[in-house]
């Protein structure tokens, strides 16, 4: 009788009550200890643990003497995401390269170095042989995440100098890790797609060396490999605004933390991949979707502002939807008057809708995003302000593209390996311990008893 390996008992039932009735800690002592969790206080202002130059997120503003949060900004090296992406975008081009490269070494290339930093990335794009058949399609999996995982901690077996953690060789497996995670995740999707979901279709697609990052993801995705210049520059955007956000998110601390032991670049960048994964982190913006497909199905009239108000109000009421309180992709850790990257997102997002006949769900996203606000912050003690977060309209964009929903949070990755990367390089340059918080252990003193006397 084949084993089933999901199945839980009722032994390992009873066993987690026993574990959460042992494990519950006392909320209050959380307050006497003067604990800060989740690294941050009761403002929600996060506790410093490092430095870095990699980037910078401006949300507040010193107003005498006192900080007041302000419209949202991004800096990626110093400079304004907003910058960067409004010349690309007047030179009609594409700039996740120019983005990357700019990440990992503090500079803007000239034309020079960025084509010759193109043909790098290129020249990476090439899995071992045998790779595909014998990692990724042997073991498909449902959670595209895990699979991207798999793949990455599977190609440390493939490299001769794994465990080197000196710069060169570290900057070598970043940009390899960085050029390969589109093929592994869109390889490992339509694995998944052929042996797990449908079966309808099964079919893989080399990279094209000539195209860039965003033009490759949709052209190895779509079985006719096409795609409109739109479709390109949206999905280049999204992969420039999820590129980095500071050493401070889930993610990038991951990698900060990971890298300090002295671990190698697959592990590290698997923690962080894991960390990603969660969906109070990268898969936000499918709670988003799936929150907005509830939307449509209760809401008759997307034009009547009344009637969507009403049914927000449910939501976060815990009356309707998961019943979690939650309006998803509105607020953010650190942003409160507006998050930037939204603010990108959303004219482009504007753009695509019409293309791809979809103003009208566009439309309902833009009066969610004006309402919901409101309604929190009439509804709520607040310590701070809340608007769009970038995961708001990304899931959307994702969905106009024809992008599967199991690849949303793998294509956030395939953007912030470039972050990822420079975090783990400069905790290699700066770090010189381990990094280890504290945690006070409330737990009582027991004296041992023997197992007859039990």
């Amino acid at each position: 009788m084949k084993k089933n390996y999901s199945e839980i008992t009722p032994q390992v039932y009873d066993l987690a009550k026993l574990c959460v009735a042992d494990g519950k800690i006392e909320p209050s002592l959380y307050t006497q200890y003067k604990v800060n969790r989740g690294l941050r206080d009761v403002n929600g202002n996060g506790v410093l643990t490092g430095l870095t130059e990699i980037s910078d997120i401006h949300a507040k503003e010193e107003i005498n003497g006192e900080k007041v949060p302000c419209p949202g900004s991004l800096y990626y090296r110093g400079y304004d995401i907003k910058e960067i992406i409004r010349n690309v975008v007047e030179e009609n081009r594409t700039g996740f390269e120019e983005t990357v490269y700019l990440i990992l070494f503090g500079k803007l290339p000239d034309r020079e170095e960025l084509d010759s930093f193109f043909e790098l990335l290129s020249g990476y794009r090439s899995l071992p042989n045998s790779f595909v058949r014998d990692i990724i399609m042997k073991a498909p999996s449902d959670d595209i995440m895990n699979s991207l995982a798999r793949s990455v901690l599977t190609l440390y077996s493939y490299d001769n100098n794994a465990n080197d953690t000196s710069i060169p060789n570290v900057l070598r497996q970043c940009l390899q890790l960085i050029a390969l995670f589109p093929q592994l995740a869109i390889y490992g999707y339509q694995a998944y797609d052929y042996y797990i979901k449908d079966g309808s279709s099964f079919f893989f697609h080399n990279p094209d060396p000539s195209l860039s990052t965003a033009e490759n993801i949709l052209y190895m995705l779509r079985p006719n490999r096409k795609y409109s210049p739109l479709e390109a520059r949206l999905l280049d955007l999204a992969l420039i605004l999820h590129a980095e956000h500071g050493g401070g998110n889930n993610s990038s601390f991951t990698t900060h933390v990971v890298t300090s032991s002295g671990t190698d670049t697959y592990s590290a960048i698997a923690a962080a991949l894991g960390s990603l994964k969660g969906p109070k982190h990268g898969g936000a913006n499918l709670k988003v979707c799936d929150m907005f497909r509830d939307i449509k199905a209760h809401v008759k009239d997307w034009t009547d502002k009344e009637e969507i108000e009403k049914y927000l109000v449910k939501i976060l009421n815990k009356e309707a939807y998961d019943k979690s309180g939650l309006i998803y992709g509105i607020g953010h850790a650190i942003y409160s008057v507006s998050d930037p990257r939204a603010e990108v997102f959303k004219s482009f997002v504007d753009q695509l809708s019409v293309e791809k006949g979809m103003h009208e769900e566009y439309a309902l996203y833009a009066a969610v995003e004006e309402i919901a606000p409101k309604i929190i912050g009439n509804s709520r003690t607040m310590y701070k302000g809340v608007s769009a977060n970038v995961d708001f309209y990304s899931g959307f964009v994702y969905q106009m593209l024809g992008i599967p929903e199991e690849l949303f949070t793998p294509i956030f990755a395939m953007a912030r390996i470039a972050g990822w990367s420079a975090h783990r390089l400069e905790e290699l340059i700066n770090g010189n311990r381990i990094i280890r918080p504290a945690y006070k252990s409330v737990g009582e003193r027991r004296e041992y008893v023997k197992l007859a006397d039990r």
